[in-house]
C-alpha cells in the first residue's frame, strides 16, 4: 500500500486528504487508459471556465478521448 505507508506522514488531515483525493484522480486516470499528468492539467485548468454541468462532466475520464490525452492526437 504506497498510499498509506506515505499518508502516515501527513501533518493534519487536511493534508492526508488532499493526499488521497489527488492518488484518487491520478489512479481513477490510470484505469480509465489516460496519461495521468496530461489529464489532470484540464481538471485543475478548465473548472472555473465551465458555465453548465456538461461542461464539468466532460472533463471525466469516461468522457475523454484516451488518444488526446496520451499524446496521440
Amino acid at each position: 500500500m504506497i498510499g498509506r505507508n506515505n499518508w502516515i506522514f501527513s501533518d493534519t488531515v487536511g493534508g492526508a486528504k488532499a493526499s488521497t483525493n489527488l492518488y484518487s484522480l491520478i489512479e481513477t486516470a490510470k484505469l480509465n487508459g489516460l496519461e495521468p499528468y496530461r489529464h489532470l492539467q484540464p481538471i485543475f485548468t478548465e473548472p472555473p471556465k465551465a458555465q453548465t454541468l456538461a461542461d464539468i462532466e466532460k472533463l471525466l475520464p469516461r468522457a475523454v478521448d484516451p488518444a488526446y490525452i496520451n499524446g496521440l492526437k
